[in-house]
């Protein structure tokens, strides 16, 4: 499935149609992520070391997660777990997935996102 990109928002992977998350199946866990999953969802950053969008995608994660009780946030160093950047097919950072409480993969961006997308996709999490 192709790339998209909408009004300079962030890319993500589509089905026929210009979205900017999209879904996905996986399922991790915190041995997978090496951190605790969030009780209602968690926020998951693959980031690199010289990424400037991947700093303001920090920032972005970190005040939704800061904002809705039960939401957590997991940066992972994409060099670093490159076993999981393979197995979860991460092409690019930042790339975030959102996932439910169970660790479902339920949405998924390439490309910093706003707030506004952030905070609705974890309506479909919660």
């Amino acid at each position: 499935m192709p790339l998209r990109r909408r009004n300079g928002g962030a890319r993500v992977r589509g089905q026929g149609e210009d979205r900017r998350l999209g879904a996905s199946g996986s399922r991790l866990d915190a041995a997978d992520l090496g951190a605790r999953l969030g009780v209602r969802a968690t926020l998951v950053q693959f980031s690199s070391a010289f990424c400037a969008p991947c700093r303001a995608t920090r920032r972005v994660l970190g005040e939704v997660a800061g904002m809705v009780p039960g939401v957590a946030h997991v940066e992972i160093d994409a060099e670093a777990r490159l076993d999981l950047v393979r197995a979860l097919d991460v092409l690019k950072t930042p790339t975030v997935l959102v996932l439910d409480a169970d660790g479902r993969v339920v949405r998924r961006a390439v490309g910093q996102p706003r707030t506004a997308d952030v905070i609705a996709a974890l309506g479909e999490a919660v």
